[in-house]
């Protein structure tokens, strides 16, 4: 059942997280994290996203974000649409993946339990936006998202973890993804 959550300040930043369904630990290889990162990427430079904080963790996402065109809804519904789209076809045409049959019944009985979705559903529905209405609100929310990898057991400095903005704000690399740090 979809949790419905509203995007009050349609102009604010936001920080999000939301997950694959049931948790599953997809994003394990490069070839699909740069699904994410190519799609955030095309929506900061087509779809008027500002990204000031991410980490792409196995199996969710936290955002710190606001959208430029001010349908920060929208702006979610079409990233979440087409990643999954993507991540589906991807997996199921990785004949390397010793995991995708398990994951595309997964996937597939997730859509049956939702009448929303006509085949399969790779993200789940909701994502509880919290206003980023303060710069106190801003420092914890990034420091949760750097230390998210850390907590977990990935690696011992948030900077080590390539699929987060940590390494935007401490070495000023951007070659992952390139974030608004205005």
């Amino acid at each position: 059942m979809s949790r419905k959550y509203k995007f009050a300040e349609k102009s604010g930043a936001y920080f999000i997280s939301f997950a694959t369904v049931n948790w599953i630990d997809v994003f394990t290889t490069d070839a699909y994290f740069w699904v994410v990162i190519e799609s955030l990427e095309f929506c900061r430079k087509n779809k008027g996203m500002e990204i000031y904080g991410y980490c792409i963790m196995p199996s969710h996402i936290h955002l710190i974000f606001r959208s430029a065109l001010n349908d920060p809804s929208g702006l979610i519904r079409d990233f979440k649409g087409f990643t999954s789209k993507k991540m589906l076809q991807i997996i199921e045409e990785n004949a390397q993946e010793s995991r995708k049959e398990w994951m595309l019944w997964m996937f597939e009985r997730a859509g049956k339990k939702n009448s929303n979705v006509t085949n399969k559903q790779f993200w789940q529905q909701h994502n509880n936006p919290i206003a980023i209405w303060s710069l106190k609100v801003f420092e914890q929310k990034l420091d949760y998202i750097h230390n998210n990898p850390v907590e977990a057991g990935f690696v011992t400095d948030p900077i080590d973890w390539k699929y987060s903005s940590a390494r935007n704000y401490g070495n000023n690399d951007h070659t992952t993804l390139e974030i608004d740090m205005n």
